[in-house]
Parts: structure tokens; C-alpha cells; sequence
């Protein structure tokens, strides 16, 4: 299943998936067993979406089929789904503009000026493009001992982490590297937590030091940090702890960046569809928690759903003649 540059140098592919989160690699492996040659582009720098970003190790009970999976096996096992069918990746590739060509077919421009032409496009981008709020203090040294994602905990392994935030992700993650980090401290600026109570109760009971009514002033080190100043918000007195790693876990801001601008049937940040998850442009397709109808319930398993029904549609205006229902995967050799 080859996909082909053309004289332009412009990608040419059967379906285009934006997002590679959950709904958007099952959607890859389902154009691949459709026989269609597919290309995924995500703006992050790694497959999984908000899974592998934000949670690859908390464990997801809501899967069909399994009594509780890691958010990073679950991403592990669609992607080796979609392997055997060669998708193409595009990741660290911001869709930034969709047109159609003299022949209707979309083409979608990134952000890093790869133009992608196809004759299907399929968004999954979950809740569209999300940034992480900012530390205001050390924002120099992001990359450098300053980051906003946990993608691979052993790399703390020995080292003095302080997590700062009151959510969720926050105490997952001292969590996830109290039993591998030399130690945790975990900064919030008020005495109230967001997360879940277990998870508060968790985080204490391993250990770590849970510091309130504070904020991390100032991040210090040559190369890479190796201390965090920890000012409290009522007194100003401040103190210096060790640090090699500081993980900001404030959350995040999320819009639809410039799909907004696409021309897309849009409510409330979502993208309106409609019983064949087709939007309102021509052989654009939406699926997962990014799309919008009467009844839409967001969970990663009616995603895959989604995406099935996206793909399948797909299949019958790529190709007229093509069967909607292609039959069970238990029907084909593989």
C-alpha cells in the first residue's frame, strides 16, 4: 500500500486522519483493513493524543474487553493494530488549512508546510489543540529539567522531582515516580485540592511531600535545574529545594485552532455530524469527542465506533461501487 509525493511534492493518500488519539490510530487501522492507504498527522510529537500526554500510566477501566488497561497499552496496542497496513505518521504537524482541489478532493496543509491531498479526511482530534498552561517562573529552562508531560517515568529514576499542580494529572504523577524519584514534592497554590480524594489520600500515604497555600517562584540551575525556589503566597518567605526535575502539571488550553477557520458546521467547540459522521464539507469526516449530535456521549469506546462508521462512509465516496459494510474482520486473512 504505497502512498506517493506527486510532481508538486504534495502527499497523496486515501484518507488523511487528523489526530492520533484512540478514535484516530483505531481509525487508521480500520482504512488499512478497508485496503485504503492512510495518513495520520497530529500536532504532538508522539502517537496516543491526550492518553500519552497527559496519562500513559494511569489505568482506564472503561475499554471493552479488558478489566483495566494503561493508558500507554492501550496506545501500544493501536498502534500495533494499525502497523501491519503502513500508515504513514505526521506527527509534531499542526493542520493548519484545508482547501479542495479542481478535482474536489481535499488537501490539507500543516503547519511545517507538508500538503497532504486526499480522498478522505477523518478528524479525531479530541478536544482539538491543547497547550499546557505555563509555569510562570523557569520557563527558560523547558527542556531542561522543566517539562509538562511524563511520557517516560524511568528517566526520573534518582532524581529530586517536584510536580506542581492540584489536579488529577498532578497527583498521578507523583504517584506514578514516588517509588522511582529520589523524591517528590508536590506544590499547589491553595490548601484545596481538584483531584480525587483516593488520589490525594494515595499521594500521601506514599510519601511524598505535599507543599500548599505555595507556588514555585523560581526555577535555578546552569545547565539543566538543579533547585526550585518555593515561596508561600501569604508570608513571601521563601526556600530552596533540590530539583532535577520540575513537572508543571497545570492544565491545559483547549480550541479547535485553525480548524475553526475551515468552514466546518461547529457548536460549542465541536464539530457538528450526522448519522455517517460526515460533516458539512465535502468528503470531510469527523469522529470522537471533537464531533457533536443529539445524544453524543464521549468515551473512548464510542470513539471507536465513530471512527468504524467515518472510515466505512469514507470507503463508499472514495469509491462509489464500494460496499459499506466490508464484512468481519474474522472473514479475512491476514
Amino acid at each position: 500500500m504505497s502512498q506517493l509525493t506527486d510532481d508538486t511534492g504534495v502527499l497523496t493518500t486515501d484518507v488523511l486522519i487528523i489526530g492520533a488519539g484512540p478514535a484516530g490510530l483505531y481509525g487508521a487501522y480500520y482504512a488499512g483493513f478497508r485496503g485504503l492507504t492512510v495518513t495520520v498527522m497530529d500536532v504532538l510529537p508522539q502517537l496516543g493524543g491526550q492518553i500519552s500526554a497527559m496519562y500513559p500510566e494511569k489505568p482506564i477501566f472503561d475499554i471493552a474487553g479488558f478489566l483495566s488497561v494503561r493508558g500507554r497499552d492501550l496506545v501500544d496496542g493501536l498502534v500495533a493494530q494499525a502497523e501491519p497496513y503502513s500508515p504513514r505518521y505526521l506527527l509534531g504537524h499542526r493542520a493548519a488549512e484545508l482547501t479542495h482541489d479542481a478535482d474536489g478532493l481535499p488537501v490539507v496543509r500543516s503547519d511545517q508546510g507538508t500538503s497532504v491531498r486526499a480522498k478522505a479526511v477523518v478528524i479525531t482530534g479530541g478536544v482539538g489543540t491543547f497547550t499546557p498552561r505555563p509555569l510562570p517562573a523557569g520557563e527558560e529552562f523547558l527542556g531542561r529539567g522543566l517539562a509538562y508531560f511524563v511520557p517516560d517515568p524511568s528517566v526520573h529514576a534518582g532524581q529530586d522531582v517536584v510536580v506542581v499542580g492540584g489536579g488529577d494529572s498532578a497527583f498521578d504523577w507523583a504517584a506514578l515516580l514516588a517509588p522511582i524519584a529520589r523524591s517528590v514534592t508536590l506544590v499547589h497554590r491553595t490548601a484545596r485540592f481538584r483531584a480525587h480524594t483516593a488520589s490525594v489520600e494515595k499521594v500521601r500515604a506514599l510519601g511524598v511531600e505535599i507543599v500548599t497555600d505555595s507556588e514555585v517562584s523560581r526555577l535555578i540551575g546552569a545547565e539543566r535545574v538543579e533547585q526550585a525556589e518555593i515561596r508561600h503566597r501569604t508570608t513571601k518567605e521563601t526556600r530552596l529545594i533540590p530539583a532535577q526535575a520540575v513537572v508543571a502539571a497545570l492544565g491545559f488550553l483547549a480550541d479547535l485552532g485553525p480548524l475553526q477557520h475551515w468552514g466546518l458546521g461547529i457548536r460549542a467547540r465541536k464539530i457538528t455530524v450526522d448519522t455517517h459522521m460526515g460533516t458539512n464539507l465535502p468528503r470531510v469526516f469527523a469522529a470522537g469527542d471533537i464531533t457533536d449530535y443529539p445524544g453524543k456521549v464521549r468515551l473512548i469506546s464510542v470513539g471507536f465506533g465513530e471512527a468504524a462508521t467515518a472510515v466505512n462512509n469514507a470507503a463508499t465516496v472514495i469509491d462509489p461501487e464500494a460496499a459499506l459494510f466490508p464484512g468481519h474482520s474474522t472473514e479475512k486473512e491476514h
